[in-house]
């Protein structure tokens, strides 16, 4: 198990390493709202791998069989990795890569805020988005945050695999 989950969740981290720096190299001309579709879908072929894993377990090291815990451990640790990776990543990325990032996401979004709200509201919004600013800005705040969204977008990846894939032993491979 050990040897699946090392092998596809490396496969996992560098795809999701690479999709990452490819869309940041092409894709620095689009919207915010533009790249964090991309970032999405960066996320879900990245975590694709855990399907792939979960299969090669049970076809390779488990006879063709598969319990639902099985699946579920093979594919959290696949996770697990591919969402390290990417949290170590943003914090590179936003810490040395982009270190303008976070003012100029936040700057936009005033922007489009402004344009599109009320002036009390907007001056509300504001204040608000100034008081979560600091805690955006922290490396760790900033890790936790794409980890826990990688991690969940692979938790549902997982159990959705592991409930497809799931096989008792001695039963036909459909």
């Amino acid at each position: 198990m050990k040897d699946t989950i090392l092998k596809y969740g490396g496969y996992g981290a560098l795809a999701i390493c690479l999709l990452f720096l490819l869309a940041w190299y092409a894709g620095s001309g689009l919207s915010f709202g533009a790249q964090e579709v991309i970032g999405y879908a960066s996320m879900v072929l990245a975590l694709s791998f855990v399907y792939f894993g979960i299969r090669h377990y049970r076809e390779i090291h488990n006879d063709g069989a598969l319990t639902l815990k099985q699946g579920l451990r093979v594919g959290l640790g696949i996770t697990l990795i591919t969402a390290l990776a990417f949290g170590l990543l943003d914090v590179v990325y936003v810490t040395w890569l982009n270190p303008d990032f976070m003012d100029t996401y936040y700057a936009t979004v005033l922007t489009q805020m402004q344009a599109e709200l009320p002036e009390a509201e907007f001056l509300q919004q504001k204040a608000e988005m100034e008081a979560q600013k600091a805690l955006f800005t922290s490396p760790a705040v900033n890790f936790l945050l794409m980890f826990f969204t990688v991690f969940l977008i692979g938790f549902v990846i997982t159990l959705s695999s592991a409930m497809i894939l799931k096989r008792n032993p001695g039963t036909p491979a459909a």
